[in-house]
């Protein structure tokens, strides 16, 4: 599977930004897709994921209440509506596909994950 992840950019504090992950090689809609963030000298970390057919949900901590997943199959694509943005929100944004796995929990570690975007840059301004 491909992931082109897009919709990065500068934004003052207390903006919103809109990014897109548009997938294609293979049966989307089965899979789980996540949101991920790397910040300069920091490790990935999870920000949010949502299943297959888009009901269920899960988000860190940092973003419950700003920030929200969501799909649409027909388009082969995902995306993450950023509101109330911060200065700590500045990072890197990657999607990604897990790999297969058995069970309902939807994964939140990047070692779950097989498949990665080439991630885009979000830079908030204070």
């Amino acid at each position: 599977v491909q992931l082109q992840a897009s919709g990065g950019g500068l934004v003052q504090a207390g903006g919103s930004l809109r990014l897109s992950c548009a997938a294609s090689g293979r049966t989307f809609s089965s899979s789980a897709v996540g949101w991920f963030r790397q910040a300069p000298g920091q490790e990935r970390e999870f920000v949010a994921v949502i299943s297959g057919s888009g009901i269920r949900t899960y988000y860190t901590d940092s973003v419950k209440g700003r920030f929200t997943i969501s799909r649409d199959n027909a388009k082969n694509t995902v995306y993450l509506r950023m509101s109330s943005l911060k200065p700590e929100d500045t990072a890197v944004y990657y999607c990604a596909v897990p790999r297969p796995r058995i069970g309902i929990a939807l994964p939140q570690s990047p070692s779950e994950y097989d498949y990665w975007g080439q991630g885009t840059q979000v830079t908030v301004s204070s």
